[in-house]
């Protein structure tokens, strides 16, 4: 047997194992698993690299031992008030306690009662209210953003932790290590060290070439969290950056929502932080979480719902989806990046097609070239089904909220792509209130005004090309 003859049959072989590791790998979508089989027969060198690099979600064996060591050694979630064993009143309406159960299923978080909250007015307003809050710590403060730059607004939090320590308060900061590899190598990062901030990295990169080996490199830490002295929090979408995000500026300004939240629910930010913290510095956080949650006799039911690749498989889309099916009047979400799986587009398209006033809003200008056009490709699919299309043109819509019948919101960090749903670490808040919800419809209805009107014609008057070409990409979905 010549030597080609024994290359090639080595090939077939490795190439025909690789085809079996894709077919066996749980939790995957036969559109997934087909596209990677494709990829891998078509270009099998290429195809079978680029799988075994990117086709699984492989965070680290050993990091995962260590979340779910964290996890078990965490006291368990408390649901008393200070003063009171009883468990909290909630007020959840029975019409939606099923959508909290979904929540409570993926983080063992139960829904609180008696929380308040206000949404802040935009990017800038909501970076002077957390140094504002910074600034009044008087025992912790504790933060963690996936992108961090050092522009006005991020060294002004950088500013407000560094004063914070210099008085005592126990600061901790964490950053995400790839979104924001630039603080973390500044001379920011080091002075909020010296200054006597601890600071940590979330999913360090380390040696690129070697990073493969211990986990997918794209797996990233893409919360947004701020917790003062369990008494406050902020959960949204806006990294810590100016809203111009000069990184990205031919995208500016990227438009954000922000809400701040005090009581119980605090506690739930303040678990996911801890976890989080605690996975990758040896301080054992627990003592901040074994105490009743501080009482609050007036306020509305919130849930923290804390998503990523060390959860349940599908958790995110399944929120998501439990939110379409319960609409029954109106159902408004702004989100930047809209690469579905089938089930969810299939939820959205059957709330328009049940009568639900269906609205959904996209930037008009993308920062991801491919997400841009996979998302296209769901159009003519969702305008067919009655759901009404809005690109706002404003800037970079970087809000991801949906508001349910003007009762319900789910506001954080989450994004409808596949990204958020199996490979990033997210943090939203779910909560039941007419009140807030309407600011936040208003908020949502403020985008509308600054948006065009997607038609069917509009889309039937798209090329052949374009058509080829967003299709194309859709089709890649899986794989990119």
């Amino acid at each position: 047997m010549s030597g080609t003859t024994i290359a090639v049959s080595i090939h077939i072989l490795i190439e025909f194992a690789v085809v079996v590791r894709v077919v066996l790998r749980p939790h995957r979508e036969p559109a997934s698993r087909i596209a990677w089989i494709v990829v891998i027969l078509a270009v099998p060198i290429i195809g079978m690299l680029a799988y075994l690099l990117l086709g699984e979600v492989n965070i680290g064996r050993r990091r995962i031992a260590r979340m779910r060591r964290v996890l078990d050694e965490l006291p368990p979630i408390t649901t008393s008030v200070a003063g009171d064993e009883s468990r909290l009143a909630v007020g959840v309406p029975e019409k939606y306690e099923h959508l909290f159960r979904v929540g409570h299923s993926i983080s063992g978080f139960e829904p609180l009662g008696g929380n308040s909250a206000r949404l802040l007015h935009d990017s800038n307003a909501t970076i002077e209210a957390m140094v504002a809050d910074i600034d009044a710590a008087t025992d912790h403060v504790h933060l963690l953003f996936y992108i961090w730059l050092a522009d006005n607004n991020g060294c002004k939090v950088v500013e407000a932790l560094k004063r914070a320590a210099s008085r005592g308060v126990m600061c901790r900061a964490m950053a995400d290590g790839l979104g924001s590899r630039a603080m973390i190598k500044s001379r920011h990062w080091r002075e909020m060290r010296e200054s006597g901030v601890h600071v940590a990295v979330a999913l360090p990169i380390g040696n690129p070439l070697l990073r493969p080996f211990v986990g997918r490199i794209d797996l990233r830490n893409h919360r947004k969290i701020l917790v003062i002295d369990d008494r406050v929090t902020f959960c949204g979408s806006q990294n810590c950056a100016d809203p111009e995000f000069l990184v990205k500026a031919k995208y500016g300004p990227w438009v954000d929502a922000v809400m701040r939240f005090e009581g119980p629910i605090v506690r739930q930010n303040q678990h996911l932080f801890i976890s989080d913290w605690m996975t990758y510095v040896d301080e054992d956080l627990g003592e901040l979480l074994s105490g009743p949650v501080p009482a609050s006799h007036t306020g509305f039911p919130a849930q923290v719902i804390g998503t990523g690749p060390t959860v349940r498989y599908s958790a995110m889309p399944e929120v998501f989806e439990s939110l379409m099916h319960t609409a029954r009047r109106e159902l408004v979400i702004s989100t930047p990046y809209y690469v579905p799986d089938e089930s969810m587009q299939n939820a959205l398209c059957a709330t328009a097609y049940r009568g639900v006033d269906t609205t959904i809003i996209f930037p008009a200008r993308n920062d991801s070239w491919i997400v841009a056009a996979a998302c296209r490709s769901y159009y003519a699919e969702l305008l067919e089904a009655g759901v009404k299309i809005h690109e706002y043109v404003g800037g970079l819509l970087h809000t991801k909220s949906l508001t349910l019948d003007g009762e319900v919101t789910l506001i954080g960090s989450a994004n409808m792509d596949r990204r958020s749903f199996d490979l990033n670490y997210e943090n939203n808040i779910l909560f039941c209130d007419a009140e807030l919800t309407a600011a936040v419809c208003r908020r949502q209805q403020d985008y509308l005004t600054k948006s065009k009107v997607v038609t069917q014609e509009d889309v039937a008057n798209w090329s052949t090309t374009r058509r080829l070409w967003n299709n194309t990409i859709a089709m890649l979905g899986p794989v990119l």
